[in-house]
């Protein structure tokens, strides 16, 4: 079969299983990719979450036999909440970031991908292919990049003209010699509400990054959450969007197109207090199916903890209390009593006060004093 005869045929069924955009690239090695990351890794500004080796990210050929180029694709997921709960006294909530809304989209799009290698194996039996999400050695962004997809935004997100940067990505190695879309040209432009806005300044500069200041990272991260960025959690539990609410190229793109990755409000918006204490068999059943629980429930529950603090939730402190003095965790029994005495209720110091006397813990014992300074 003619190559672009197939390439064709490949677009239109990736359309047909809710694949939203596709593009084509070169299997070549991803020369400016290599430069960065190198730099990245200099200053310290990865996550630890990415593939270690370098080299790996950046040349396909070492990740499959003879391969001839990559195909990316892209899935949007919504950007507004229909009837989304409201929080409030008594009842606060938390949020997760739009990504992790629906179905967890590594199955979203493993679902997608296996699909569209049965149907190229049945078009090409010898094709040889490798399809990875997120985890991947791959950057799946440079790849939707080089690909056409959409092009690198100043907050390091790939913006696609149809959908924003509300977009999953993964790709497909292969060693069929598919054609090359073209790249879209950056269209950002001197904007740079993104870098304004960013709440922990983790935006050096346009489409740089540090890690290790994210939100989104941070609140992934299981130990403690350094004493600068717990007030500019807000109510996050898990992830933030505030680089991609504030770009322009999002405004009026709400996406409601996947069922599967519509949020059911109350997982998408849970309420604070009854994640403090609950279960890990009730966590896996409410949470389990989202992305935004591969990290099981302990960070986010030192989030919730923090949340509450940041709505100085003062009918929370007898909770709070019970986890700071209850739990066998030192990371959520210090977070509790920090936000304890950042609520500051009338009873905080004589709490925190209470505590000093069995806590045996240095790390808690620490976070008590910390939340003692608040009471003064």
């Amino acid at each position: 079969m003619n190559v672009l005869t197939l390439q064709q045929q490949v677009r239109d069924y990736a359309i047909s299983i809710g694949i939203d955009k596709i593009g084509f690239t070169s299997a070549a090695p991803f020369i400016d990719l290599k430069r960065l990351l190198k730099q990245q890794q200099e200053l310290g500004y990865q996550s630890g979450f990415e593939e270690a080796d370098i080299t790996k990210r950046t040349e396909p050929t070492l990740l499959l036999e003879q391969a001839q180029s990559i195909i990316a694709i892209a899935v949007a997921y919504p950007s507004k909440m229909v009837d989304a709960p409201q929080g409030k006294k008594g009842e606060r909530r938390g949020i997760f970031c739009r990504a992790s809304w629906g179905i967890d989209y590594h199955t979203a799009m493993r679902e997608r991908l296996a699909l569209l290698e049965q149907f190229i194996l049945e078009k090409v039996p010898t094709a040889k292919l490798r399809s990875m999400v997120d985890t991947g050695e791959l950057s799946d962004r440079a790849v939707a990049e080089r690909a056409g997809i959409g092009w690198s935004g100043k907050n390091t997100n790939i913006i696609t003209p149809e959908f924003g940067s509300y977009v999953y990505l993964a790709e497909m190695i292969t060693n069929i010699p598919f054609e090359s879309d073209e790249a879209i040209g950056d269209q950002c432009e001197d904007c740079r509400l993104c870098l304004d806005v960013c709440p922990t300044g983790a935006l050096i500069q346009g489409g740089q990054l540090n890690a290790q200041r994210c939100i989104a990272f941070l609140t992934q991260t299981k130990g403690d959450l350094p004493d600068e960025f717990r007030t500019h959690l807000g109510n996050r539990i898990y992830g933030c969007d505030t680089c991609q609410t504030v770009c322009p190229k999002n405004k009026r793109k709400h996406n409601l197109i996947h069922e599967e990755l519509f949020p059911d409000p109350e997982i998408a918006k849970p309420l604070l207090k009854p994640l403090l204490t609950i279960s890990n068999k009730d966590f896996k059943q409410q949470f389990g199916h989202i992305s935004g629980a591969w990290r099981g429930k302990k960070p986010l529950q030192r989030n919730a903890i923090y949340a509450l603090a940041h709505f100085k939730e003062e009918e929370a402190i007898p909770l709070l209390e019970e986890v700071m003095t209850t739990d066998e965790r030192p990371v959520i029994k210090g977070a509790a009593a920090w936000a304890i005495g950042k609520i500051n209720g009338e009873q905080s110091k004589a709490i925190l006060q209470r505590a000093l006397i069995d806590e045996q813990d240095a790390y808690v014992i620490e976070e008590i004093h910390k939340g003692l300074l608040f009471t003064q």
